[in-house]
C-alpha cells in the first residue's frame, strides 16, 4: 500500500465515522444558477433548528459560496480545543461550514480545478468535528459537476432536493438532475418550485412573474416527488442581502413563510 492509498483510506474511515453521526443529509442542488437554491438551503436549516433538530449547513458551492453572507456568519472555525475543528456555531441547534470562512478577502475568485474541489469536500466531511446530528445541509453549486458527484460518491445516502423555477428554461436544466441522481443512485427527496408567483404589495392579486405550476407537472411526469411552491417575495431576497433571513422567518403569516412550513413538513417526513 502506498502512502497515499493509506492516508486516502484513512480519510475514508473519518468519513465514515463522521457521518454515521448524522441521521440525515440533504444535498441541495439545481439544474441552473439564479433559482434561489442557496436561499433555500440556508432557510430549511435555519427552520429546523428552530425546530429543536440538531442542524449542520455545508457550502460546497466553492466558486460562489453564499451562505456565509446569508446567514451574516462573523467568525470562522471553532479551534477551542487543540487539535479539533469544530464547524461555526450560528447558534446552539445549528452548524455553518463554508469556504467563504477561509477566505481572508471575500471577493477573491476560488481558481480551483476539480482535484481540488474533490480534496475541499473531503476534507469538509473528514477533518470537521460536526458531533451528532439530526441534519447536515448541504449548498452545492448549480448543475451535475464535481461538487455534487463527490456528495455523492462521499455521502451514498445523501438526498437531493432539487430547486427550480417554473420557467421552463429552468425546468429543462432540472430533468438532468434528476437524471443524475437516477445515475449516481442518490434518492430523490423532491422537487422545490422556487418564485412560483408573488403577492402584487397594492392589491394582493398572486402574479406569475416566473410562470407557475411548470416545477409541479415537471416532478409529476419524471415520476419524483413534489415538496412544493414557494412564493417570490422581495422583503425576503433584502432580508437574505442583509445577512436577516431569521427576522423575516418570525413573521408568520406572510405566504412565503406559510409555503417554506408546508416544505419543511414534507422534508421532515421524507
Amino acid at each position: 500500500m502506498t502512502p497515499g492509498d493509506f492516508e486516502r483510506n484513512t480519510q475514508d474511515k473519518l468519513i465514515t465515522d463522521r457521518m454515521a453521526r448524522v441521521d440525515r443529509k440533504i444535498l441541495v442542488m439545481s439544474g441552473k444558477g439564479g433559482v434561489g437554491k442557496s436561499t433555500v438551503a440556508a432557510y430549511l436549516a435555519l427552520l429546523l433548528s428552530k425546530k429543536d433538530k440538531r442542524v449542520g449547513l455545508m457550502d460546497v458551492d466553492l466558486h460562489g459560496p453564499s451562505i456565509a453572507r446569508l446567514m451574516r456568519v462573523q467568525g470562522g472555525f471553532d479551534l477551542s480545543e487543540q487539535g479539533v475543528v469544530k464547524p461555526y456555531a450560528f447558534s446552539p441547534q445549528l452548524r455553518i461550514v463554508s469556504l467563504d470562512m477561509m477566505l481572508g478577502e471575500k471577493d477573491m475568485a476560488v481558481i480551483w480545478r476539480g482535484p481540488m474541489k474533490i480534496s475541499a469536500i473531503r476534507q469538509f466531511v473528514s477533518d470537521i468535528e460536526w458531533g451528532d446530528l439530526d441534519f447536515l445541509v448541504v449548498d452545492s453549486p448549480p448543475g451535475t459537476g464535481d461538487e455534487p458527484l463527490t456528495v455523492a460518491q462521499t455521502i451514498p445516502d445523501a438526498e437531493a432536493l432539487i430547486v427550480t423555477t417554473p420557467q421552463e428554461i429552468s425546468l429543462a436544466d432540472v430533468r438532468k438532475s434528476i437524471n443524475f441522481c437516477h445515475q449516481v443512485n442518490m434518492k430523490i427527496l423532491g422537487v422545490v418550485e422556487n418564485m412560483s408567483g408573488q403577492l402584487c404589495p397594492h392589491c394582493g392579486e398572486e402574479v406569475p412573474l416566473f410562470g407557475q405550476g411548470g416545477g409541479e407537472r415537471m416532478a409529476q411526469e419524471m415520476n419524483v416527488p413534489f415538496l412544493g411552491r414557494i412564493p417570490a417575495d422581495g422583503k425576503l431576497v433584502a432580508a437574505g442581502d442583509a445577512g436577516d433571513l431569521e427576522s423575516f422567518m418570525d413573521q408568520k403569516d406572510l405566504a412565503v413563510n406559510l409555503a417554506y412550513d408546508n416544505v419543511l413538513k414534507r422534508v421532515i417526513a421524507g
